[in-house]
């Protein structure tokens, strides 16, 4: 089963601290790379200045389950151009308040 969750606009800029944040429809999240655990995401309370947009576009948030071809969890996808996405696997879900930290994992499976 593949199911939808959500689609939206997102916004991936970087700070004069060289920090990324991704932003999802108004909601924000630092995503850095940590050498013992690779990507991250983080929650986020605060503004950050922004000193360069990286890229802009569409995204689509999908819940799998029981499909042979893709890992059981949620997808994230991004635009990056001309019918062109890049996956992501959100094996524990997106940070929240409680759990502010969550791995996410490029991939070449896209459901789009």
């Amino acid at each position: 089963m593949i199911k939808l969750l959500k689609r939206g606009k997102y916004t991936l800029v970087e700070t004069r601290g060289d920090t990324k944040v991704l932003t999802l429809d108004g909601k924000s999240f630092v995503w850095i790379f940590s050498k013992s655990i690779g990507e991250m995401l983080i929650t986020t309370r605060t503004g950050h200045k922004t000193d360069q947009k990286l890229a802009k576009g569409k995204y689509r948030l999908y819940q799998v389950e029981n499909e042979p071809e893709f890992v059981d969890t949620l997808h994230l996808e991004l635009s990056i151009g001309e019918s062109e996405w890049q996956g992501y696997l959100l094996i524990t879900g997106f940070p929240t308040n409680k759990k502010m930290r969550s791995r996410i994992i490029p991939t070449n499976e896209i459901i789009s």
